[in-house]
């Protein structure tokens, strides 16, 4: 090797040396599952994908908004409008709606549901996880 090729190779590995120090003490990524919002409150979380126009999300509405009360500062219930969130959408991977996705606090998948769901189903899984 010449020594224009040995200070070639020696300016590229620095240069990629320089930048993997930068990611690795840059502010940790966001989880794309989540709206920025939400995505590193270290708390349980529902997410609903559903749809302004469709029946079953309609229902789950006033439900989802009673839990949100009775679980506030225990879990966070979010609802997606999959028309104005598609890349969540996407990144989640929905085939229908209504799709029900339960997170722990450490944003874990623990359970994933599609269709409607009553109030009391939902108690039993947030219990199942540990919500008191």
């Amino acid at each position: 090797m010449s020594k224009k090729q040995i200070l070639f190779l020696a300016s590229v590995v620095s240069v990629f040396l320089v930048l993997s120090f930068q990611t690795a003490f840059s502010e940790p990524a966001l989880d794309r599952r989540f709206p920025k919002d939400i995505a590193q409150i270290p708390l349980p979380k529902l997410l609903d994908f559903g749809a302004g126009k469709c029946i079953p999300c309609k229902a789950m509405a006033p439900i989802l908004k009673e839990l949100a009360e009775e679980y506030k500062g225990r879990v966070i219930i979010k609802v997606i409008e999959i028309y104005d969130e598609r890349e969540l959408t996407r990144i989640n991977r929905i085939r229908l709606i209504p799709t029900q996705i339960f997170f722990d606090a450490k944003n874990k998948e623990v359970f994933r549901h599609e269709g409607f769901m009553n109030k009391e189903q939902i108690k039993k899984i947030f219990e199942a996880m540990g919500v008191k």
